[in-house]
């Protein structure tokens, strides 16, 4: 498969480099949970980094998204860093959310993260409204909504779509169906066979892709940002893809089997870009080695930046509040 967006060897490399990020990052935080170093609650993307990598891939920071509870991975594909991304799941000031936030409320304005969602659904009307922010300042960016299979059967989600469509607004929405909303299988849910089914009933393009194949979810994202781009209306991507672990840090997964997760695992979406990138001569086996090394790296650094950074003052308390 040919890749759409005209993006250099070096580019190519660095979305390798991200995917290892987010694996690497949401594995650190897993372990910290488990240890008790951190508390609360978290929702990992291991095993889903192609969906969020791949559609970010084609955007500019002027193009926004829209992220889920499930949102470590859309934010370090959008270009947070994952330092102040450490800090902010240790509880410290120099975190996004000044550690006030936690997993779930990631934002990073400059690159176009709008923020990532504790409600399911909750972010697709935002990303309508920034939608229509640039098509009233006839504006070229897009945004990308990203939320689950779980939220497709929310109210957000219809009405959104549906306002979105009227007025050929801007908008990618994108579902990542990662085959269950908590422990309730999608073909339990939903009565058709495909989530990209339901455009059809808002007059608007519906595109199934696999969402463990990098370059397809890529080049569906840059053909869908083109078409939306033209003000031809908002598309609706549904990525088939599957989370590893379980939907939140207590989740036992007794509701579905090993088998399954080791089919999926088989899948695995960072080994599939890396034997493209070798196949095409983009990549050797000892340069995988060398980025797999710096991740680490960075991820070490990540985590002594956040353990040396100091917690909030008690007048943050009074901060970032609006009645």
């Amino acid at each position: 498969m040919e890749i759409l967006p005209n993006l250099t060897n070096p580019e190519l490399l660095n979305l390798y480099k991200k995917m290892w990020l987010i694996r690497h990052f949401d594995e650190k935080i897993d372990e910290f949970f488990r240890k008790g170093i951190m508390h609360g609650t978290t929702h990992l993307s291991i095993g889903q980094e192609a969906t969020a990598v791949g559609a970010c891939a084609v955007l500019t920071d002027e193009d926004k998204i829209t992220s889920t509870h499930r949102g470590h991975g859309h934010a370090i594909a959008k270009g947070a860093r994952v330092d102040k991304m450490m800090a902010e799941m240790f509880g410290k000031s120099t975190g996004y959310s000044k550690g006030k936030g936690g997993s779930m409320h990631f934002s990073d304005l400059e690159k176009g993260n709008l923020g990532s969602n504790g409600i399911v659904g909750g972010g697709i009307p935002i990303a309508v409204g920034a939608a229509l922010t640039a098509k009233m300042k006839k504006q070229k960016d897009v945004t990308i909504s990203f939320f689950g299979d779980g939220a497709t059967n929310e109210g957000s989600f219809h009405e959104a779509v549906n306002l979105a469509s009227i007025w050929k607004l801007p908008v990618i929405f994108f579902c990542e169906n990662n085959q269950y909303g908590m422990s309730s299988p999608i073909d339990e849910m939903i009565n058709i066979e495909h989530i990209a089914e339901r455009a059809a009933s808002y007059g608007i393009p519906g595109v199934i892709v696999d969402g463990n194949n990098l370059v397809e979810v890529m080049n569906a994202t840059y053909e869908a940002a083109e078409h939306v781009r033209m003000g031809k209306g908002p598309i609706l991507i549904e990525a088939k893809t599957y989370r590893w672990r379980g939907h939140s840090k207590s989740d036992k997964r007794k509701y579905r089997s090993r088998e399954e997760e080791r089919f999926w695992q088989t899948r695995d979406p960072i080994k599939q870009y890396e034997g493209y990138l070798i196949n095409k001569g983009i990549l050797t086996r000892e340069t995988a080695k060398k980025i797999k090394l710096e991740v680490r790296q960075i991820m070490e650094a990540a985590v002594e930046f956040a353990k040396r950074s100091p917690k909030p003052s008690i007048e943050e308390l009074y901060t970032d509040v609006y009645a």
